[in-house]
């Protein structure tokens, strides 16, 4: 066995990808100013994502990250993605059903949304 699994270069790539899911997600969740612990106990109370954990990222990096809060996080940030992309296509729905004149537009978004999507996968 090994005393230092990971290199210190993947762990401080994991802590600044963990940060940036983190923010991403209380951005979302935040209603307006001074909502911003509120929105980290709604993340904790629908994801399980700890507040110690949310608050933490933010204001005070670790040097290291706990496999089931990174995982945490990632399943929480994947799913928010899920639901946004869900509410876009209920958008683009509703927008084709009532005009024909904004089905081109619907058309030019949903290209952008296709190749964002592309770049993201390459990116991965």
């Amino acid at each position: 066995m090994c005393k230092k699994p990971l290199h210190e270069e993947q762990m401080t790539s994991a802590v600044s990808e963990a940060r940036e899911w983190a923010k991403w997600l209380v951005q979302r969740e935040t209603r307006g100013p001074g909502d911003l612990e509120n929105a980290m106990r709604r993340l904790e109370a629908r994801y399980g994502v700890p507040f110690s954990t949310l608050w933490a990222l933010r204001y005070r990096p670790p040097k290291d990250i706990f496999v089931g809060v990174y995982e945490a996080l990632r399943d929480a940030y994947l799913a928010e993605h899920e639901k946004q992309e869900r509410l876009l296509r209920h958008e683009r729905e509703i927008t084709e059903a009532k005009s024909r004149i904004s089905s081109a537009f619907v058309r030019a978004g949903a290209a952008l949304a296709r190749a964002a999507d592309v770049l993201e996968r390459e990116d991965d």
